[in-house]
């Protein structure tokens, strides 16, 4: 077996024989090693990793604060019955406190320590205010155009927020493609001709998704070179148009101007 002080001193060698800048290279890394570990002893908190990737002491710290939220749970226990009137609504997996504050102190103390009660528009329409991102049939407003300037518990009410009617136009929730499709070319079209819509998604929109197009075939009625509509609209030989990729994969059917 080699001697271990012959293999340090051919290793020291080694290193005596590298080019220049691969010994540059090496000091370098080493520094940053070192520095590293010296960093991490001052900045890493004395309790980190002790019980998991995580501050140990933070579990004390956190317990000795003062309790804020009770939960909804403990809030039905006065008010039962909007407790009952929410459970039913659509509101029902949103908790009291969201909109109301902490209510640890109302609890203790409920004609002193009253809850925030939200009258203004603002924090609804941080739920309900038009976002693309949101999920298909989440309702969705444009406060500018959606009864500007009301408070929206004027005609809703926040505990069951069902509508005072039902929406007639598809535009009362979908404001942003309404106004898309207003100056486009398919503006004179029904949305209902193209998605086949039941009527109950007008009151529970998550609970019937309007259809869509699944096929060329259905632009081509229009589209089609042998299609049976006005002699204006543009017509497309759909075999070979598009290498038969879907049309909306190019239109965008709201505003279907070509690319």
């Amino acid at each position: 077996m080699e001697n271990p002080l012959f293999r340090l001193i051919r290793f020291g060698w080694g290193l005596i024989s590298l080019p220049d800048q691969v010994k540059r290279l090496i000091f370098i890394f080493v520094l940053l090693l070192i520095g590293w570990f010296a960093i991490r002893s001052r900045l890493v908190p004395e309790t980190f990793g002790e019980k998991g990737h995580y501050r140990r002491a933070a579990l004390e710290a956190n317990a000795a604060l003062p309790v804020a939220y009770v939960g909804q749970s403990d809030c039905v226990l006065c008010h039962e019955d909007v407790g009952d009137l929410k459970r039913k609504s659509y509101h029902r997996s949103v908790t009291c406190e969201v909109c109301h504050g902490p209510g640890a102190a109302h609890l203790e103390d409920p004609e002193t320590n009253l809850l925030f009660q939200p009258k203004e528009r603002g924090l609804c329409t941080l739920c309900h205010g038009y976002n693309s991102s949101k999920p298909t049939g989440f309702p969705q407003i444009d406060p500018m155009l959606h009864n500007p300037n009301d408070p929206c518990m004027m005609c809703h009410n926040p505990h069951d927020p069902k509508p005072p009617h039902t929406p007639a136009e598809c535009g009362a929730c979908h404001g942003e493609i309404a106004r898309t499709k207003s100056v486009s070319h398919h503006a004179s079209l029904a949305c209902t001709l193209c998605h086949e819509t039941q009527e109950i998604h007008k009151e529970n929109p998550r609970l019937a998704i309007p259809g869509k197009p699944q096929s060329r075939a259905f632009c081509g009625t229009c589209h089609g070179e042998t299609a049976d509509s006005p002699k204006h609209i543009p017509r497309v030989e759909l075999d070979s148009h598009g290498n038969g990729d879907l049309c909306w994969q190019c239109h965008y059917p709201h505003y279907p101007e070509v690319f």
